[in-house]
């Protein structure tokens, strides 16, 4: 919930599977995948801001609705502008993760005029490391868009995504985004899904996370750069809020089949991008009896289904741990479980 009463609901939206990189997690953009096309991407679009509204009127509730637009890399979309411009016409704040390197001047320009509030780019650590991780030249081409989109007044954010790769890299990518002028610096954990899978001997194991998030917090940037994470359990070691009496309700942390929902290129609709559950298609289902009435959905929801130390733990309502590394840690040892505990959690 935000500040001002109103509910957060993020669409995070895959709108392609297709890469313009040929790198360790990303597929060639040859690559043939079922997507839905404009017209269904138009459909869906105006389905989502219908049941907003339907909710607003019959409960009297008020939204913060946002998407992150995302692939592979949304910019291989040719109706990518339209997308952006249905839901920011619809009332949502609109975001863009990309790798940058289709970004040029124009591109960014249009971005702008079209109102997107935020880009977030990859950025993986120094160049060598980028171009280990990402491939051969895609630093120099992701830091050229960056330049573009700072140009055109848009607010970038680098995200990096923490692994052993990158991990001794912290001070190279806190001075990198200091020196470009970014507003934000974000960090994630590996998930190894999809993609992340060539990369699960890199998985940082706990008691690396926990050293890595007390230096990250440790640090005070320059240039007014602000460090950030959308990870649950990184959020409850930098805050420690205070237990409220509110520890069964699920008011923050993983976003999980609480403020939102992810669509992916196909139609099908999971919980978040990395927790590849599928809760039904928007091609034939209504996204808003996915919400109301998916078992996964509620399951996520309850704590007592919750298994091990996120189970009785007194952080629940605002963390529960990230539900994409429980399930694939969880597939490991046997059998995916969505509700399984967070092996990185040091809380």
């Amino acid at each position: 919930m935000t500040s001002d009463n109103s509910f957060d609901f993020l669409i995070q939206w895959h709108l392609t599977e297709k890469c313009n990189l040929k790198c360790l997690h990303c597929y060639q953009s040859g690559l043939d995948q079922d997507e839905l096309s404009s017209a269904e991407a138009r459909d869906t679009i105006r389905e989502i801001i219908d049941t907003l509204n339907s909710w607003r009127t019959a409960y009297g509730l008020d939204f913060s609705p946002s998407v992150n637009i995302t692939g592979g890399e949304p910019f291989l979309r040719k109706d990518l502008f339209d997308v952006l411009t249905s839901f920011i016409d619809g009332g949502f704040d609109a975001f863009l993760l990309t790798n940058g390197i289709l970004i040029d001047s124009e591109k960014a320009n249009k971005l702008s005029r079209t109102g997107v509030k935020g880009v977030q780019v990859s950025i993986e650590g120094p160049e060598e490391v980028h171009d280990s991780i990402r491939g051969v030249n895609s630093f120099t081409a992701s830091v050229k868009g960056i330049k573009h989109l700072l140009d055109a007044g848009l607010e970038v954010t680098l995200n990096a995504t923490l692994s052993r790769l990158n991990a001794e890299h912290l001070a190279d990518m806190i001075e990198l985004a200091s020196g470009l002028g970014v507003r934000r610096l974000g960090f994630s954990r590996l998930v190894p899904s999809g993609r992340g899978r060539s990369l699960s001997d890199e998985i940082l194991k706990t008691r690396e996370v926990r050293k890595l998030y007390e230096k990250i917090f440790s640090i005070v940037p320059e240039n007014g750069l602000e460090i950030v994470t959308g990870d649950p359990v990184a959020s409850q070691f930098r805050y420690n809020p205070e237990e409220t009496g509110l520890e069964n309700i699920p008011l923050g942390g993983c976003a999980a089949g609480i403020s939102g929902l992810t669509i992916m290129p196909d139609g099908t609709v999971v919980p978040c991008r990395r927790l590849p559950v599928p809760l039904g298609n928007v091609r034939k289902d209504s996204l808003r009896e996915i919400w109301s009435s998916s078992k996964v959905l509620n399951d996520l929801r309850t704590r007592s289904r919750y298994k091990g130390k996120c189970g009785s733990c007194t952080k629940w309502g605002n963390c529960r741990g990230c539900r994409a590394i429980a399930y694939f840690h969880s597939m490991a040892n046997g059998k995916g479980d969505i509700l399984a505990p967070d092996p990185q959690c040091f809380i």
